[in-house]
C-alpha cells in the first residue's frame, strides 16, 4: 500500500505582498484599510490622537476608546463618520485581516496596530516610548515577523536622562527663584498631562496654571480617569500674584507677548529636543527639560531586540541611522519614509532646521510630544 505524502505547508506570505506604502500612507491590502493615513480614506486604523497620525475626514475609524474621544474633542463630527472602539487585546476582523491593539506608552490611548494575515504578523508601532508614564499603560513588546517602527530620536546622540531628575531641576529652580514665575512649554496632548502628574508625584501640591490652549485636553484626561490635581487658568491672577507660580503653555507661547503678563518668567521647555543646545538657544529657553514621549536611541534598539522581528521597517524620523545600525546588527531593515508622518513640531528633523515641521499655535501643531 502506497502512503500519500502530506501536502507541503505553504509559507506565510511576506508582508511586502500585503502591506504597501501609498500616497495615503500604509495600506493593508487584504483588509482594504490604512494605518494612520495622512489623507482621508474610507477605512482607517488610528494608533493615537496626535494630529500627524489622527487626521480628520475618514469615513470609518477604528481606535482605542481614548483615542476616539481625543479625536472627537478635536475634530467634532469630522472625527470619522463611523467610529469603532477597540480595547487593548480585543480582536476584530477587517476583510481577511485580524486586527488587535497593544499599548504603545506614548500618550493616553496610544496603541500599536497588530495585523495578522495567513500566518504572517506585522506590528505597526505608531509613536511609542519605553519610560514609565503615569497617564497611560506602558509599551508591550509583541513578537512579530515585521516591526514597523518610528525613529524620531533615532541617533546615538539622543539618550534621554531620568524623568525624575529633570522634574527635580524644575522644582529646584522654583525654590531658588521664588520671586519669578516659571513657564514651561509643553505639547497639549500627552506632554502637558504627563508633566503635571510627574510634578504631583514629586510633591508639588499647589495649583498649576495652564494656558487656555491646554485646558480642553486636560479636562478630557480628567474625564477619562487621569487625575491632575488643582489647575487654574494662567490669566486668572494679576501679574504681581504670579510670583513663584508654575505655568504650562504651548511652546509657541513661552516667549511671546502672552508670557509678558507673568512675573519675570523663567522660560523652560519639556522635550526630547532639549538635548540639543542649539534648539534651546533658538527657542530662548533658560531651563531645558529633557522629557520625551518617544523612545531614545538605546530604547529603540532594545525594542527591536525584545520584539524579535527579523525584519524592521522605519516609517519616520531619523530613518537612515536606525536602518544602518539595525542592518549591522543582523536585521533586514529599510526605510519607508511615509510622507506626512512626523510633521508636527515635536517631530523635527535633525540637524535642526532641515525640514522642520514647526507650526504656530493657531495651527494646533504643537502637541505631538517629543
Amino acid at each position: 500500500m502506497v502512503m500519500a505524502m502530506p501536502a507541503a505547508r505553504r509559507a506565510p506570505p511576506h508582508p511586502e505582498r500585503w502591506i504597501r506604502v501609498t500616497p495615503q500612507g500604509l495600506h493593508v491590502v487584504p483588509g482594504d484599510f490604512h494605518v494612520d493615513p495622512v489623507r482621508p480614506v474610507e477605512r482607517a486604523v488610528i494608533t493615537h490622537g496626535h494630529a500627524d497620525h489622527a487626521r480628520p475626514g475618514h469615513d470609518k475609524v477604528l481606535a482605542t476608546p481614548e483615542t476616539l474621544a481625543i479625536m472627537a474633542a478635536r475634530y467634532g463630527d469630522n472625527a470619522g463618520a463611523g467610529r469603532q472602539a477597540l480595547a487593548y487585546g480585543e480582536r476584530v476582523t477587517i476583510g481577511e485581516v485580524t486586527v488587535w491593539l497593544a499599548p504603545a506608552g506614548h500618550v493616553l490611548g496610544s496603541a500599536q496596530a497588530v495585523l495578522e494575515w495567513r500566518g504572517s504578523r506585522v506590528v505597526v508601532s505608531g509613536d511609542y516610548k519605553r519610560r514609565r508614564d503615569p497617564t497611560c499603560p506602558p509599551f508591550e513588546p509583541v513578537p512579530c515577523d515585521v516591526f514597523v517602527t518610528e525613529a524620531t530620536f533615532g541617533l546615538p546622540v539622543f539618550r534621554h536622562p531620568d524623568d525624575a531628575g529633570e522634574v527635580a531641576k524644575l522644582l529646584h529652580s522654583l525654590e531658588v527663584f521664588p520671586e519669578r514665575s516659571h513657564v514651561v512649554g509643553v505639547y497639549a496632548l500627552g506632554k502637558a498631562q504627563r508633566l503635571i502628574r510627574l510634578l504631583r508625584e514629586a510633591g508639588w501640591e499647589r495649583p498649576i496654571y495652564v494656558h487656555g490652549a491646554l485646558q480642553a485636553l486636560c479636562d478630557l484626561y480628567e474625564d477619562l480617569g487621569v487625575a491632575l490635581g488643582p489647575l487654574e487658568p494662567a490669566t486668572a491672577k494679576a501679574k504681581a500674584e504670579m510670583a513663584g507660580a508654575l505655568v504650562l503653555a504651548p511652546p509657541s507661547a513661552i516667549a511671546d507677548r502672552w508670557a509678558r503678563r507673568l512675573s519675570d518668567p523663567v522660560t523652560a521647555m519639556a522635550s526630547g529636543w532639549m538635548r540639543v543646545r542649539q534648539r534651546a538657544k533658538q527657542r530662548g529657553v533658560e531651563l531645558p527639560l529633557i522629557i520625551s514621549d518617544h523612545a531614545d536611541w538605546d530604547e529603540l534598539n532594545r525594542t527591536l531586540d525584545e520584539v524579535g522581528a527579523p525584519e524592521v521597517w522605519v516609517t519616520h524620523g531619523n530613518e537612515e541611522a536606525l536602518v544602518h545600525h539595525a542592518t549591522e546588527r543582523g536585521f533586514r531593515a529599510r526605510a519607508l519614509s511615509v510622507v506626512g508622518l512626523g510633521e508636527e513640531d515635536e517631530q523635527e528633523s535633525w540637524p535642526p532646521g532641515e525640514g522642520s515641521g514647526e507650526r504656530s499655535e493657531e495651527g494646533a501643531g504643537e502637541e505631538d510630544g517629543s
